[in-house]
């Protein structure tokens, strides 16, 4: 499993101009699920991002996490995140979670992050999405397992 964090000021998904999901100051997450993901994977990743350290304290350090910054979390799926990249001109996604694996774990994860006691919008799985963001720092980061 890979996340992509991004601290946002907002952000917003849409799927055929409707919006599905829009959060304001927090983290925009795209995730990516691999084929050897599990619950197990699930559990440890949204404890994981819960409590990654991204937001500034009184000094200006990154010491807060979203719970302590008061933000919300935007998972959006992104199958491409697990893409092989290492040779070639051409990604491979031979790593990266059928549909019938993938989507019972992005719903999981969800709930999982919804279950720290943070605000959780989302994407549609599968659907063809446009994102919008304003990144604040910027400040981006990739979790993996």
């Amino acid at each position: 499993m890979k996340l992509l964090l991004q601290r946002v000021r907002e952000a917003a998904v849409r799927v055929e101009g409707d919006t599905v999901g829009e959060i304001g100051a927090g983290l925009l997450v795209l995730v990516g699920m691999e084929k050897h993901d599990d619950h197990p994977a699930v559990t440890r990743m949204a404890e994981r991002l819960v409590s990654y350290r991204v937001f500034s304290d009184e000094q200006g350090r990154m010491n807060r996490d979203v719970r302590e910054a008061g933000g919300a979390v935007l998972l959006v799926s992104q199958f491409t995140l697990a893409a092989d990249t290492r040779k070639g001109r051409r990604p491979s996604f031979s790593s990266a979670a059928p549909p019938e694996l993938a989507e019972p774990l992005y719903l999981a994860l969800i709930d999982a992050v919804a279950g720290h006691g943070v605000p959780v919008a989302r994407g549609r799985f599968g659907a063809d999405m446009q994102v919008s963001l304003i990144n604040d720092g910027p400040v981006t980061f990739l979790l993996e397992l």
